[in-house]
């Protein structure tokens, strides 16, 4: 449930920004982006695919958190609302460690002496 709440949040926008909705475009501009918009767009939707395939899922997961990451530091630098690239940054967080923990915690082998 988590990793479709997080997928529909994620491709929701890129399609919002593919389309260019005037909300959208307007923070964009005003953050000095808007050129970008399409390209924007498309990174999250392939990154939210490559995130859905469970072989690809540790790459997802980093692209995903590496283009999150920047939104989060974009707003930043503008005093925007950060919660807006934030809450899929965790919902992608929560859905990776729901699918496999393995992405987070490794278990190590202990050996046992003879």
């Amino acid at each position: 449930m988590v990793t479709v709440l997080a997928a529909a949040m994620v491709i929701l926008s890129g399609i919002m920004k593919l389309t260019k909705s005037e909300q959208v475009m307007t923070v964009l501009i005003n953050v000095g982006v808007g050129e970008y918009v399409t390209l924007l767009g498309i990174m999250e939707i392939a990154f939210m695919g490559i995130f859905l395939f469970p072989k690809t899922r540790k790459i997802g997961l980093i692209l995903l958190s590496c283009y999150f990451s920047g939104a989060i530091a974009t707003e930043l630098s503008h005093g925007g609302p950060v919660m807006n690239a934030a809450m899929p940054l965790m919902l992608v967080w929560i859905a990776a460690f729901l699918q496999d923990s393995n992405l987070f915690l490794t278990k190590e082998k202990t050996e046992v002496p003879a």
